[in-house]
């Protein structure tokens, strides 16, 4: 985008441009954070749900956890290939081929129960093998995407306003992950079956997934695009990326992983606390203006709510969290962040038992779940230091690599944390995960660096 266009921007009147330079948003930045929002809602509405899913078409709790260890493998292969065609057909394309195909993802999860156990050579393939392949598809927005939204980004805003650019698209993004999961619970409300409530959730990802990969299609202006010549040089371009990583994102990247790494032990089994460990539905009346109703809520639909808790904690801070780091620099609210990722596996299940003298089970998950929301105060500063560094042009290689790296070294987390759940406890696998957070955080306190423009 041309400077001109930008002062243009910066020039016009009304809500919406009001909107756009609160938050910092030049037309790109926009366009990619509504193709966040439709991609995260549709992705938000059926991911957090799909361990459950999983168990209701026969999976073990074992076999969740290889979902989620095969659903890190997908994090680390992705980010670096997308990020490098980003960088070579730039944005537009790349971000719309990635949308298409997570679209047909979210499509090959609704036919799953349909398509039922199926014998091949002999071998009894089980429905919930489909999640799998439709995670091979459905993650290519969110993971072969990240370089291409990390690089409009970088392009389109000033060094010293990186992490208010990104908590606009962060913004966005997470108000999907408010509203989703919300929707989803309101959906699985409809049939008392979950296996067919949930193909409701489905229906309403794929028709988010059309619609955003239509609009960032025909709204992106491709011409402020950083497109890079040559041709992609395999295995050798990525070991010298790896070699020419920025230095400040060195101990960045090994506090990340550790964070990371713990979060990845836990996080599918999260529904599966709520729903099976507690069993945590809701049933109560409300009155409301001399009227009563009934609320009876299966406990994937309380779930739901709880995400929405979540989200809209992050809401609230994440915006105030960035500006601060524009007075406080990057470091301290993206260590706060991590502080609130590695302490969350133990508040979750230790938590509501602690909390029982003073409040039952219901409002004490509502408190252990807003906690949870202060975790994301933090992203926007921490995407800004991944970034930041960066040379112009350079950002889809960057982010990539960094995400290579961490994504990679996180894959063994999920699988690790099924085998304790399913063969030890919960209460250890959740344990053992926050020991690893905490000191993931610890370490980035100690040798984290700031980012310049923020010093």
């Amino acid at each position: 985008m041309s400077k001109e266009q930008s002062a243009a921007g910066r020039e016009e009147t009304g809500p919406l441009a009001t909107f756009r330079q609160f938050f910092a948003l030049e037309r790109d930045v926009l366009v990619v954070s509504l193709a966040m929002f439709a991609f995260s809602l549709g992705f938000q509405m059926t991911s957090r749900f799909l361990p459950e899913y999983m168990v209701a078409l026969g999976a073990s709790g074992f076999v969740v956890g290889l979902f989620g260890t095969f659903g890190n493998v997908i994090s680390a292969m992705y980010p670096y290939p997308g990020g490098a065609v980003s960088d070579r057909i730039g944005s537009r394309y790349a971000l719309t081929a990635f949308g298409l195909v997570s679209t047909v993802g979210f499509a090959v999860w609704f036919v799953a129960p349909s398509v039922g156990a199926v014998t091949v050579a002999g071998v009894t393939v089980e429905p919930w093998i489909w999640i799998f392949v439709g995670l091979v598809l459905a993650q290519a927005w969110k993971s072969f995407g990240l370089g291409a939204t990390f690089a409009v980004v970088k392009q389109a805003t000033d060094s010293s306003r990186l992490a208010a650019g990104f908590a606009s698209t962060e913004t966005f993004r997470r108000t999907a992950f408010l509203i989703g999961p919300v929707l989803a619970a309101v959906l699985i409300g409809l049939h008392p079956a979950f296996t067919v409530s949930f193909r409701y959730v489905l229906a309403v990802a794929i028709a988010f997934g059309i619609v955003g990969t239509l609009a960032q299609h025909v709204l992106y202006d491709a011409s402020g695009d950083a497109v890079g010549g040559g041709r992609f040089e395999g295995i050798a371009r990525i070991r010298r990326d790896l070699r020419e990583m920025p230095d400040p994102l060195r101990p960045l990247l090994i506090g990340d992983t550790l964070v990371r790494f713990a979060n990845g032990m836990v996080y599918v089994f999260f529904v599966l606390v709520v729903t099976q460990v507690f069993s945590a539905g809701l049933e109560t009346t409300v009155a409301v203006g001399g009227f009563s109703y009934a609320v009876d809520l299966s406990p994937q639909a309380f779930f739901g709510y709880l995400l929405g808790v979540e989200m809209a904690v992050a809401l609230v801070t994440m915006v105030p969290a960035a500006k601060l780091a524009e007075r406080v620099g990057l470091k301290p609210v993206v260590a706060l962040g991590f502080f609130v990722y590695g302490a969350f596996p133990v508040v979750l299940v230790f938590g509501p038992e602690l909390l029982s003298s003073i409040l039952s089970l219901q409002p004490a998950l509502v408190l252990v779940f807003a906690f949870s929301g202060l975790r994301f105060a933090g992203l926007p500063s921490h995407k800004a230091l991944i970034v930041g560094p960066a040379d112009r042009g350079a950002g889809g290689r960057v982010t990539g690599t960094y995400y290579l790296l961490r994504n990679t070294l996180v894959i063994p987390s999920a699988a690790i944390g099924g085998y304790l759940w399913d063969f030890v406890s919960p209460e250890v696998a959740f344990s053992v995960a926050a020991v690893i957070g905490i000191a993931g955080t610890g370490y980035f306190l100690v040798f984290g660096e700031e980012f310049e423009a923020y010093a």
